[in-house]
C-alpha cells in the first residue's frame, strides 16, 4: 500500500493466498480421511465408511472458517494507514 497499491488488490492478494492454500489443505485431508476411514471400518456402528455428504460438509465448514479466519486479519491489515505502520517499523 505504501507503494500504490489499493486496499481491495492487498486484500484480494491475500485472501487469494490463503484460499489456494486451503484448497490444496482440504483436498490432502480429504484424501488421507478417505485413506483412514478404510482402516477404521470395523470400528464403525452404524455408520458407512465413505459417506459423501459427511465430507462435503466438514469440508466446506472447513473452507468456510478458514476463510472468515484469514479475511478479518487481512482485512484490519488493509485499513491501516501505511505511513503508520512504516514508522512503527
Amino acid at each position: 500500500m505504501a507503494l500504490g497499491a489499493q486496499r481491495r488488490s492487498v486484500l484480494g492478494l491475500v485472501v487469494r493466498q490463503a484460499v489456494l492454500l486451503v484448497g490444496a489443505g482440504v483436498g490432502i485431508g480429504v484424501l488421507a480421511a478417505l485413506a483412514v476411514s478404510r482402516l477404521l471400518v470395523s470400528l464403525l456402528v452404524g455408520f458407512a465408511s465413505y459417506d459423501p455428504l459427511t465430507f462435503t460438509c466438514v469440508s466446506a465448514l472447513m473452507r468456510a472458517v478458514a476463510l472468515v479466519a484469514c479475511y478479518i486479519p487481512a482485512y484490519r491489515a488493509a485499513r491501516v494507514d501505511p505511513m503508520v505502520a512504516l514508522r512503527h517499523e
